[in-house]
């Protein structure tokens, strides 16, 4: 079920001028297409809008679209930001039925940092994939996908075939293969092996030249 309501109204100026006037109005500018419909240039009240995007339940997510008493579920597929201010500039909006499945990037996360043998003895975790692409119900879409790393020592890799996924939830094949993640030797590590194998290196020489010296040769 969608938690969040985004109350939009039609846009009858379209382009760039017509974005900057949606702007200057105190709204921010979107699309909305998908399905068998035309698409439709709209708009949300700027407060609104922003206050639904930092509950981080928009981005991805399926919420219900609201024109007067007409009530359609949409997923939220994109928001362009400024650059600079971060200000939230347009979105686009696709129509979907609530259990149609569709294809969407899940966050990844990680969690059991503290009882990796290999994080412990300070490798590093390396991320290859910071969201997976997945195929779910629109009314089912996970908000983060977590792995856990107990037991991950250095040398492992986690692979998105082996993450859990929740129930009607499946990977697509064009993550099916890939490595997300995996626990590496890290630089300070390599640095200290290396300083351990020259003194050990040092040891053994000195050793050695001590067994060689001649008893003889050190009494005169």
């Amino acid at each position: 079920m969608a938690d969040i309501v985004l109350n939009v109204e039609i846009r009858t100026r379209f382009g760039t001028g017509g974005a900057r006037q949606t702007r200057g109005e105190g709204m921010i500018p979107g699309i909305l297409y998908g399905g068998s419909e035309p698409p439709v240039s709209i708009a949300v009240k700027a407060g609104e809008f922003r206050k639904a995007l930092h509950t981080g339940k928009l981005l991805g997510h399926l919420v219900n679209l609201k024109y007067g008493k007409e009530v359609q579920p949409v997923i939220a597929k994109d928001v362009q930001f400024h650059p600079v201010t971060e200000t939230p500039l347009h979105f686009d909006l696709y129509r979907v039925d609530a259990h149609q499945s569709i294809r969407i990037m899940v966050p990844v996360r990680f969690r059991n940092h503290e009882e990796s043998p290999g994080l412990k003895r300070g490798g590093a975790l390396n991320i290859n994939l910071h969201e997976v692409e997945v195929l779910a119900p629109a009314d089912s879409i996970p908000e983060e996908i977590f792995i856990d790393l107990t037991g991950l020592d250095i040398g492992d890799a986690v692979r998105a075939a082996d993450l859990t996924l929740p129930e009607r939830v499946e990977l697509t094949p064009h993550h099916q293969g890939a490595t997300v993640a995996s626990i590496a030797m890290s630089s300070a590590m390599g640095v200290d092996e290396e300083e351990a194998e020259a003194e050990a290196g040092a040891e053994a020489a000195e050793e050695e030249a001590a067994a060689t010296v001649d008893p003889e040769a050190s009494e005169s």
